[in-house]
């Protein structure tokens, strides 16, 4: 789902495609952005072509700790599980946005705003909880008293939204619900879903334990039956007081398969339906591909061996050297039992297909700003001046045939409503401006200058750190100075002698931070055509990318000997510039370090050296990126249908704590302004739409302009199903629809779902 309470807007997603941790067009307000840079992927098919009946097992990462939405530990079981058994008053489409379900809503509408916001929900006459007793206004207001806030004994994850509500009553009848808000709140939608019954929210104990590990009373399609912890499955079955489209399936089983786990689960026919990572569906792929091929497999263990390669193995395994012939035996033998067991799995994945589309999250480049270089808005501006982000989003998006643009917002993505592309207030890629930034900013070819090997972001040591492992990486493991999990990209391969080129003057650069906010300024008031808005900052401005004072022209590369190789190593004050890049280890982040090195190594091209850090996947982002420890770190956030409450604790400007540490709420970057503050509190409560998107896009464009994160591409989304399953798999956007989710008929195909009520 991808609107799902409070995991979705408290929890950033590690981008190694094993942790739950992800092409878009760069299109304006044009109409082509409001389209989705690729389609969702379920096998669409109408319901009187399902099957009625039968079991669905889907693989989840674990067991959810807490089946309470609003807790902080909250994760995609959690949404799985509440998404199919709670009421949603409102789901999503494929382009993300909010609809009202007519499930629970019969119309929930706006119908005063002065002197004070109202919103009036009135609900399906038919829609009751599993005890029998109707939907209803107690459970709204106990909703409401647990989450906004004010009791501090409600352990809750956040209250946006909540806080802005002055009451909570019945309306005309019991049908109706009129909710009263103290301040106006354009994104009134979020709110209520998923929503509880009032025996869950009504007392603290309810809220933070009760729910936890069972809910008794529900009100979805399906009903919690069983949740059984020590073999990881969670049983739901049909809800029997359920009065909408009954479901299709008798059983939805979720089954815990840890990620490492997947191919092993979808090989034993454990699972009907997996999310699973690039070369797990590469595989999947490839044995459909093999279906009835004779011969051995051209793929797998001992594949790429040739013929010389054979006839040496032989030679050496039937030679005169004992040692050396029974260790090549050995290795022979291993060998012929993987290639037996591969071709075994392989049978079995071509039992599976791969439904594909992107997922509403995106990965981003965060740039540290607490301390070190990057807290120099020139560096950041340098660093994110120098990415080529068409060929980052290629390298993870182009080996599985999707669309591989680069994501041009901080706050909605291709297919919303919300997106424009407001990189321009930044710029594109320009490695002479780039060179020009780091020049104004202090940093000049040094030679022989000390390189801070052993100091990390805020000045903790790099190598050696508690907690750390030593850990090797085989797309890395040949690399010079790989010891211990860290390497000096570019140091000692081969790459010394092409560097060169002097920097470009540092006069180049003067003036370009005033400039850079004046294109923010211009790029926020552009209209849907991409014309300008004529006033006294929009005159100032100058075409995408300029930033030179008026009157100073940009330097050419072609000025610079050198300029299209790599700059020689800068430094400052004595000390190289050196920027340390921590990426997980683990298994299945193989495309997560493929990005970094690229980003090193167009780094390289400026004068940034970067220090790669391989460390434990675990602690990733607790560890590292939460606490700061990091210059350069790759992570995800999900994208959101409410881009003004959603964004705004992502993007805040870190203030200091009573305890005098810095609180950054959820922005890890440590960089924000006031003015950014400023514009999301207007949006959240601005109600005209046209209004709320125009400082939705200046938002933005400020985001851009300060360099703190840099979106690169949406990630993924590739889902392993039996051809026969109907309605899920790659949702993109869109909230499933449980009901409608079961196995074909008997000779039926899926086609164009055409719902019919009752089918």
């Amino acid at each position: 789902m991808f609107h799902d309470g409070a995991r979705r807007r408290s929890v950033a997603l590690l981008t190694t495609g094993v942790l739950a941790l992800p092409a878009v067009a760069a299109c304006g307000a044009s109409e082509e952005g409001n389209v989705p840079a690729a389609a969702q992927d379920l096998a669409p098919t109408p319901r009187d072509l399902v099957a009625n009946g039968s079991t669905l097992t889907w693989a989840i990462d674990a067991v959810p700790g807490t089946l309470n939405a609003y807790q902080a530990d909250a994760d995609t079981g959690t949404t799985r599980v509440t998404g199919a058994v709670l009421p949603a008053l409102f789901t999503l489409d494929d382009k993300g946005r909010p609809q009202a379900n007519p499930d629970y809503l019969e119309s929930a509408e706006v119908v005063e705003r002065e002197p004070r916001q109202v919103v009036v929900y009135r609900l399906n006459q038919k829609a009751v909880w599993s005890d029998g007793r109707e939907i209803g206004a107690p459970d709204f207001a106990a909703q409401w008293r647990a989450l906004r806030g004010k009791d501090p004994a409600y352990w809750t994850a956040r209250n946006a939204g909540y806080d802005r509500i002055a009451k909570v009553e019945r309306g005309k009848d019991d049908l109706e619900v009129q909710v009263t808000f103290d301040k106006p709140y354009a994104e009134w939608r979020s709110l209520f879903t998923p929503l509880y019954p009032k025996d869950v929210m009504g007392t603290p104990d309810s809220f933070n334990d009760s729910a936890r590990t069972t809910l008794k009373n529900t009100a979805g399609p399906f009903s919690l039956k069983k949740v059984d912890r020590k073999s990881g499955d969670i049983t739901l079955v049909r809800n029997p007081r359920w009065w909408g489209d009954q479901p299709k399936l008798d059983q939805l089983v979720f089954r815990k398969v840890a990620p490492k786990n997947r191919t092993k689960a979808l090989t034993a026919g454990r699972v009907d339906l997996a999310q699973v990572a690039p070369g797990e569906a590469e595989r999947i792929s490839l044995a459909r591909r093999d279906k009835g091929a004779k011969g051995p497999l051209a793929h797998g263990p001992g594949a790429g061996r040739n013929p010389a390669d054979a006839l040496m193995s032989w030679a050496v395994a039937h030679g005169t050297e004992q040692e050396a012939a029974e260790s090549e035996q050995l290795a022979r033998e291993q060998t012929r039992e993987a290639v037996v067991a591969y071709a075994a799995e392989q049978k079995s994945l071509g039992a599976y297909e791969v439904r594909k589309a992107l997922e509403p999250s995106f990965t981003q480049l965060a740039l540290n700003g607490a301390d070190g270089p990057l807290a120099d808005e020139r560096v950041r501006r340098a660093v994110a001046r120098a990415l080529d982000r068409k060929e980052l989003a290629e390298t993870v998006l182009k080996p599985l045939g999707l669309p591989a643009q680069p994501v041009g917002s901080h706050l909605a993505l291709a297919g919303q409503d919300a997106y424009e592309d407001a990189s321009d207030a930044l710029g594109s890629q320009d490695t002479a401006e780039a060179r020009a930034l780091l020049a104004e900013a202090g940093w000049k070819p040094g030679q022989g200058a000390a390189r801070p090997k052993n100091a990390g972001a805020s000045g903790e040591p790099a190598e050696g750190a508690e907690g750390e492992e030593a850990v090797g990486d085989s797309g890395n493991e040949d690399r010079p100075g790989d010891d211990g999990g860290e390497y000096i990209v570019g140091e000692d391969d081969g790459k010394s002698g092409a560097r060169g080129g002097p920097m470009l003057p540092g006069a180049v650069a003067a003036g370009q931070g005033a400039a850079l906010w004046r294109q923010a300024d211009v790029v926020a008031r552009q209209d849907g055509d991409g014309k300008t808005e004529q006033g006294a900052h929009a005159q100032q401005g100058g075409p995408p990318g300029a930033y030179a004072p008026k009157g100073t022209a940009a330097p050419k590369e072609s000025e610079s000997p050198g300029a299209e190789g790599a700059a020689g190593p800068l430094a400052k004050d004595g000390l190289e510039l050196t920027l340390r890049f921590v990426v997980p280890s683990g298994a299945g982040s193989e495309q997560l370090r493929a990005v970094a090195d690229k980003i090193a190594e167009q780094l390289e091209k400026i004068g940034v050296t970067t220090a790669m850090k391989k460390v434990p996947s675990s602690g990733y982002f607790t560890d590292h990126v939460a606490s700061g420890q990091y210059d350069m770190a790759l992570y995800s956030w999900p994208g959101t249908a409410y881009p003004a409450t959603d964004g705004r604790p992502i993007h805040a400007k870190p203030v200091p704590a009573a305890d005098g540490s810095l609180n950054v709420a959820q922005n890890y970057t440590r960089v924000g302004t006031d003015r950014i503050d400023q514009l999301f509190d207007q949006a959240v409560g601005e109600l005209d739409d046209g209004a709320r998107k125009k400082l939705i896009k200046e938002a933005d464009a400020r985001i851009w302009a300060v360099a703190g994160a840099i979106p690169l591409y949406q990630r993924p989304e590739l889902v392993a199903a039996r051809p026969s399953v109907a309605n899920a798999g790659a949702f993109g956007f869109a909230t499933p629809r449980y009901q409608d989710i079961g196995f074909l008929k008997k000779g039926a195909k899926p086609g164009k779902q055409d719902r019919k009520p009752g089918s």
